[in-house]
């Protein structure tokens, strides 16, 4: 008896053992003890995934959460680095730090609640650190934001991001994967470069591939405020087939991006996971030759990364737009406009459609100042939404009148002239006899007869050849509305909301 007791009190002991550990590594997997739920107007976010750097001591970042890219190969972007990983990271340069010293390690926890990357110019060769979470962390959606400070790129040099690539790169390589770059800085001098004043955010897709969608996302700090001298939250708020990206307030995004932008022929690869990097380029494409005024150490500061992910918002209510009437072809009259009833200060709704008109296409056009595609439940005069239909015009192949008299009688008339010439030749030269003559005559008259019969100008019409274009009847042409909180694919079954509108072409 005393044994089972003990037992059953080991077993109850191992349990609640097991609970506190699974729930310790569940807490340190995601990370987000004690950090708080947020809100953007009348959205809530909830934390999913956060990397607040707490660690009482400093040292290198966690590999179980942190992989690393290695090496001096630029990267495709002709940068002169390299690359190195937490001294002893399996592949590392023979060149990069053997052991762990806050002033030499290109990424390390300073013990103060910070993760620091920095660029060390060490003997005429720069070393840097390029984290990734790539194999060991997916995201798809929410708000992604970080909390960071950047070394100075008043001179050129440096290229710090903080981005994203799809998940899918080993199958789909870029740029068809997909890149996000949430935050990217470089010097002025290069290309136009933000600097120390602000920030680029930029889309890579398979069209646009190098060059990004164009014009990227361009962000000026206030007066008196810069991206080196405190640190500023970089984020974006990502949903089904949308991009917004904000500096400090999520609720003001300055740049948007939908799947509605990317050019012709064109493909949207943000419905899909995606991978978290973050960097200290030197040289390249961006950031240009490094010099003697180039920052040494450069230093980035972050403070945290997280992933948050929106309550439920309500469906758009989309009322009941008016009806399109159209003559095929026609580019006037061929638009309806209407006014969503959207949640209020529930952030940004986008906007598509489809029609089921055969050779036609219809396309959204709203009043937003950021895109035209979404409209802004924060607005303060209600947005618009105008949906305009591109039909094809109607044509045959031939412009002759087939239901003429003139028509039936076309065998007579070419018959006649042939006669005149026959006849009095025939006649002669004696060959064929009068009577065979009218008999012949008789036969093409009775021809033409036959190709008129019905009567000349009361026949039926003849069925014309078939038109080219869009044909008349009734359609429907549909609207989709999209929320912040859409995690689905994408596709128009998965709109929060739609409505149909009726479409009748002439």
């Amino acid at each position: 008896m005393a044994i089972r007791i003990e037992f059953r009190g080991l077993r109850y002991l191992l349990a609640v053992l097991v609970f506190f550990l699974g729930s310790v590594l569940q807490l340190r997997a995601q990370g987000c003890n004690g950090v708080p739920s947020s809100a953007t107007g009348s959205v809530t976010w909830n934390p999913q995934w956060c990397q607040e750097f707490n660690a009482t001591t400093a040292g290198p970042p966690d590999t179980t959460v942190w992989a690393f890219d290695l090496g001096n190969g630029g990267f495709g972007n002709n940068e002169i680095e390299t690359y190195c990983g937490p001294p002893g990271y399996s592949g590392n340069s023979s060149t990069c730090p053997a052991t762990f010293s806050t002033s030499t390690s290109n990424a390390y926890l300073d013990g103060a609640g910070h993760l620091i990357l920095q660029a060390i110019n060490s003997g005429g060769n720069w070393f840097s650190a390029r984290m990734k979470t790539q194999g060991l962390q997916n995201f798809q959606y929410g708000r992604i934001e970080a909390s960071i400070q950047l070394p100075d790129t008043s001179h050129q040099g440096l290229w710090p991001s903080f981005w994203s690539l799809g998940s899918n790169i080993s199958t789909t390589p870029w740029p068809a994967c997909g890149e996000t770059d949430v935050m990217e800085v470089w010097s002025s001098s290069v290309l136009g470069g933000p600097g120390p004043a602000g920030n680029r955010s930029t889309l890579h897709t398979s069209v646009t591939a190098g060059s990004g969608l164009q014009p990227n996302g361009h962000f000026t700090f206030p007066s008196g405020q810069a991206n080196d001298t405190a640190p500023h939250t970089y984020g974006m708020i990502w949903s089904a087939n949308m991009q917004q990206f904000y500096i400090d307030n999520p609720s003001q995004p300055y740049y948007i991006v939908t799947t509605s932008n990317l050019p012709s022929g064109d493909t949207w690869p943000f419905n899909a996971q995606l991978f978290l990097l973050t960097n200290i380029a030197v040289g390249g494409t961006l950031g240009g030759t490094p010099s003697s005024l180039t920052s040494n150490p450069a230093i980035m500061t972050y403070d945290y990364m997280r992933q948050y992910q929106a309550a439920a918002i309500p469906a758009p209510m989309l009322g009941t737009p008016a009806s399109i009437t159209v003559k095929a072809g026609a580019t006037t009259g061929n638009s309806s406009t209407f006014t969503p009833t959207l949640t209020a200060n529930s952030g940004y709704v986008y906007f598509s459609c489809s029609t089921t008109a055969a050779k036609a296409s219809c396309a959204i056009q709203t009043n937003d100042p950021l895109n035209p595609y979404v409209t802004n439940s924060g607005a303060g005069a209600q947005e618009t939404v105008t949906v305009t239909v591109t039909t094809t015009a109607n044509s045959t192949a031939s412009n002759f009148p087939h239901d003429s008299t003139l028509s039936h009688w076309i065998p007579a008339l070419v018959a006649f002239p042939f006669l005149l010439i026959v006849f009095p030749s025939t006649v002669r030269m004696r060959r064929v006899s009068l009577y065979t003559l009218v008999l012949v005559a008789g036969l093409i008259l009775t021809g033409t007869a036959a190709l008129s019969c019905g009567g000349g100008g009361s026949n039926p019409p003849v069925t014309p050849s078939s038109n080219n274009g869009t044909p008349p009847g009734s359609y429907r042409v549909t609207v989709y509305g999209f929320t912040e909180s859409n995690t689905s694919n994408g596709g128009n079954s998965n709109a929060d909301a739609h409505v149909d509108i009726p479409l009748t072409v002439n």
